[in-house]
């Protein structure tokens, strides 16, 4: 009893229904919803009381995250693919637990996605549609396929402009729309015998979709033209002696239809004696029976063409034929001995071929006369009557003409005369009298160094113009002054193939000469040379190599700067050369490494090694350098130089500086032009006593000292007094004004800081002891 309470209170459980609606082709991982939530349980139940979902599909698409509760997509859902063309499509699921034991059903609608495009069973649609059919008649397309249901499947047809066709689209009663071709225009093979138009189906979605198929419409012929003759009247002019089968002339009808409708067939209407003949199908008109121009001398007939259609329809033309009446029987040439092939070097006045020339008429319609054209090395020569020899005028060249096709013309003395043509073949035959010939006299030959060996680098060819073994051409390197040369090249002897035996270097050879020869297989034999120049092309083979500044060890170079250049200071300068030529051995410097890399730089073109700036206190004063010197080949190869430049110090340029900033002598000139222009205005007496004050304290704190025979003014530095009242305390320091440090100095040096005359345009000033002896003794 307990068993069945609880089978029943799970049933009652499970008649809930769990829902949920999502579009189809979500990707793998995506949440549907939470079932924890929904069936009221929490993360831990759903674990411990080993909760599965069973689908009633044969594919697993569906699966619960215990960790989470959350049901996601794990498979591929494809609405078509699950349920075709059904509206509603949905994936049924279970989810039992167990301790105790429970079962809910689930259902997750699956929306369409506009995921497929419309398509037609067939790329191409034909139709057959006689020119006569009325507009309005509609003819059934095939319906596009879309497996998309709803707004996502076919809402319309279109078809490509044209004047005769257009669409009636249908919907059927389960609401879905077909199409039909209609025919608004009347149809004319004769102007257009073919459609080819594109149908367009597209579907309702968002983006929307389409597809296309071509549809080809041919016309169908009716017999609706009559046969039309090109020429109302056919005439023509016919020799009396034409032989049976000439042809007179040939008729031809037009008829616009096609097919049986159009197929013609000519005859006469008339019968012409059965002199003429008329092919039905080619409207031919030849000779059928002996004409004579004293019989009859013009002939006049009707024709018809008829077509193949039912019923048939006929044209109609006129054809008139004159005779003309002409010297019947023409010469007849006879050739009774012919030599066929001549040698090339044959002596003038040989006889090639004996002719006979008769003509069956008499009198003057039977006086033949003959002829060949003057340009041929031939002539004609008469033996005896109607007896002729064709003879060898002068001497004969195979290579410019192998062979002649003599024309040999004979007509008679009649009114008008009558003529024979006949050709007459002669061969030449070949002697070997032409020796090779190489189309330049030199060659010119361009070889990369470092070159394959073995590799063929070049091909020459000779032409000779004689034939079979005169014409056989054999190649080969002449012996040269220098014996080493043939060993760089051989050649095939066949084909006239160089191959370079080694690898040459272009820094040890850069060109030679050979002289190839060119020998055919006659006999004699004969001979033709030509030269080759072979060039070695420079490779970027060869790294730069620096040549100044050196040193002993090979590796760095040591350079010394005084602290006090500035910019723009020439170091040292990196020369470098490449054995290499042109831009492989064009060469550029640049710096790859420097200690401070704003100090110094480097010419791109020269390698010179310049200050960037001035040099402070705070720069180290051991720099190293880097330059790296590379070649403008591809691939470039370089080479590198380091350089270590030692910075000397110079602390009494410092000092001077110093000094001078705060004892210069315009600085009392700016005063007393200050002074002049605030008081001028007082007297001339109390200005003049001004200056005479201002000069003696001048005189007091400036001396002149001499210095390399130039008066220049110095500034004293006095001692100054101690706390004792004594003369001078025991310490006093100089200050550093560039770099706010002081250093002491000894009571018992005295400075004074002395201007140099060119103090205007130097930015250092110089210190020097000051002796007052030797002061007194300059003034």
């Amino acid at each position: 009893m307990l068993f069945f309470i609880l089978v029943i209170c799970t049933l009652n459980q499970g008649l809930g229904l769990i829902r949920y609606s999502i579009p189809e082709e979500m990707e793998y991982g995506s949440s549907i919803g939470n079932i924890a939530e929904h069936l009221g349980l929490s993360i831990q139940e759903l674990s411990a009381r080993k909760c599965r979902l069973v689908s009633t599909d044969k594919v697993q698409n569906l699966e619960i995250n215990l960790e989470t509760g959350v049901l996601f997509v794990s498979g591929r859902i494809d609405r078509e693919r699950l349920c075709g063309q059904r509206r509603s499509c949905r994936l049924a699921f279970q989810i039992i637990l167990d301790n105790p034991m429970e079962m809910y059903r689930g259902e997750v609608d699956i929306v369409d996605i506009n995921d497929n495009s419309p398509s037609f069973p067939d790329n191409n649609i034909l139709f057959q549609i006689a020119e006569s059919i009325a507009p309005g008649s509609r003819f059934p397309l095939e319906s596009a396929l879309d497996p998309d249901v709803g707004t996502n499947t076919v809402t319309q047809y279109t078809i490509s402009p044209n004047e005769h066709f257009g669409l009636k689209v249908n919907v059927r009663k389960d609401n879905v729309k077909t199409a039909d071709l209609l025919l608004e225009k009347p149809l004319d093979r004769e102007r257009q015998a073919s459609f080819h138009l594109l149908l367009t189906a597209v579907d309702g979605g968002r983006p929307p979709r389409s597809g296309t198929t071509q549809i080809t419409i041919n016309v169908l012929d009716i017999n609706d033209n009559v046969p039309v003759f090109e020429n109302d009247v056919y005439t023509a002019s016919l020799e009396e002696n034409a032989p049976l089968g000439t042809l007179v002339m040939k008729i031809k009808a037009v008829d616009l239809d096609q097919g049986t409708n159009g197929e013609l067939k000519y005859s006469f209407v008339n019968l012409v004696r059965e002199l003429f003949s008329l092919d039905p199908v080619t409207g031919e008109i030849r000779v059928q029976k002996q004409l004579d121009f004293e019989v009859a001398n013009n002939y006049e007939f009707d024709v018809q063409a008829a077509d193949n259609g039912s019923p048939a329809t006929t044209g109609h033309s006129k054809v008139l034929i004159e005779l003309i009446d002409v010297n019947d029987n023409a010469p007849d040439i006879t050739v009774t001995s012919l030599t066929g092939k001549v040698p090339e070097d044959a002596a003038p006045g040989t006889v090639v071929a004996l002719m006979d020339i008769t003509d069956l008429d008499s009198g003057e319609n039977g006086r033949v006369h003959c002829h060949i054209p003057l340009e041929l090395p031939f002539k004609i020569q008469s033996s005896l009557n109607n007896h002729y020899k064709l003879v060898i005028s002068r001497l004969l060249d195979r290579e410019k003409a192998p062979s002649y096709n003599i024309p040999l013309m004979a007509w008679d003395s009649g009114s008008p005369p009558m003529s024979t043509n006949k050709t007459i073949q002669i061969s030449v035959s070949d002697i070997n009298d032409n020796a090779p010939r190489f189309s330049q006299s030199s060659y010119t030959l361009y070889v990369m160094e470092n070159n394959v060996p073995g590799a063929s680098i070049f091909a020459l060819t000779a032409l000779d113009p004689d034939l079979d073994q005169n014409s056989y051409i054999f190649y080969s390197i002449t012996e040269n002054r220098n014996s080493l040369l043939p060993t760089y090249l051989s050649i095939n002897s066949m084909n006239g193939t160089i191959y370079a035996q080694h690898s040459f270097d272009y820094e040890a050879l850069k060109t030679f000469q050979i002289q190839v020869q060119a020998r055919d297989a006659g006999m004699p034999p004969l001979s033709s040379s030509a030269a080759v120049n072979v060039i070695i092309l420079d490779q970027n083979d060869n790294a730069p190599v620096i040549v100044s500044p050196s040193d002993q060890s090979g590796s760095t170079i040591v350079e010394k700067v005084s602290q006090s250049a500035g910019q723009g200071y020439l170091v040292t300068k990196v020369l470098a050369t490449d054995a290499d030529s042109g831009q492989n051995a064009r060469l550029s410097y640049q710096m790859v490494q420097a200690t401070d890399p704003t100090l110094f730089s480097v010419g791109r073109n020269s390698g010179e090694i310049r200050t960037s700036r001035s040099i402070l206190d705070l720069d180290d004063t051991s720099q190293s350098l880097v330059v790296l010197v590379k070649d403008n080949g591809h691939p470039s190869l370089s080479s590198t130089a380091t350089i270590h430049v030692s910075i000397l110090g110079n602390v009494s340029e410092k000092i001077s500086e110093t000094s001078n900033l705060h004892s210069t002598p315009g600085y009392f000139s700016d005063i007393n032009l200050y002074l002049i222009v605030t008081f001028g205005s007082t007297s001339v007496i109390f200005l003049l006593t001004i200056i005479f004050l201002v000069a003696l304290k001048c005189k007091q704190d400036v001396g002149v000292v001499y210095v390399d025979g130039c008066r220049v003014p110095c500034c004293k530095r006095r001692k100054p007094k101690d706390t004792n009242g004594r003369g001078s305390a025991p310490r006093d320091h100089l200050n550093y004004t560039a770099t706010g440090q002081t250093a002491p100095f000894h009571d018992s040096y005295h400075y004074s800081v002395c201007l140099s005359s060119e103090s205007s345009k130097s930015e250092f000033l110089y210190l020097k002891p000051h002796n007052p002896s030797l002061d007194q003794a300059h003034r």
